[in-house]
């Protein structure tokens, strides 16, 4: 899967479902797609026909026909969009600065003893590899 280049990626909620069910599960037609729904969740083949096609044409899709079907494979992967979404997120909402988005984070989401202990683990890991 190749990247694409640095240009903020963007997708609607719909898209980014569909392609969380590609990336999870890997290439599938709209049959597969569709299998992997929540149960609640009804969608038309069409739509999600479309929706892929259009997932397509924005360049985070290929399509391989396969018999009468067409196979749809990812072609950004799931931490390339990651990365480009975060980093969008700390240029316009933490003024291009990570520890603002950490303190962000920090401030507005109640962490467990357990996390706060991973999270320096972490840090101390991340520390250890500078030197």
């Amino acid at each position: 899967m190749s990247k694409t280049n640095s240009k903020a990626i963007q997708l609607t909620p719909l898209e980014e479902e569909l392609m969380t069910i590609l990336w999870n599960n890997g290439p599938g037609t709209v049959h597969d797609v569709i299998a992997h729904l929540p149960s609640n969740r009804q969608l038309a083949y069409t739509s999600i026909s479309t929706i892929l096609r259009i997932l397509e044409k924005k360049n985070i899709l290929i399509s391989k026909k396969s018999g009468r079907s067409h196979v749809y494979v990812p072609k950004v992967t799931l931490e390339t969009y990651t990365q480009k979404t975060v980093n969008k997120i700390i240029k316009q909402s933490f003024a291009g600065k990570p520890l603002a988005l950490a303190n962000y984070l920090l401030d507005n989401y109640k962490l467990t003893s357990s996390e706060i202990d991973e999270l320096e683990t972490l840090i101390k890991e991340k520390l250890g590899q500078q030197s």
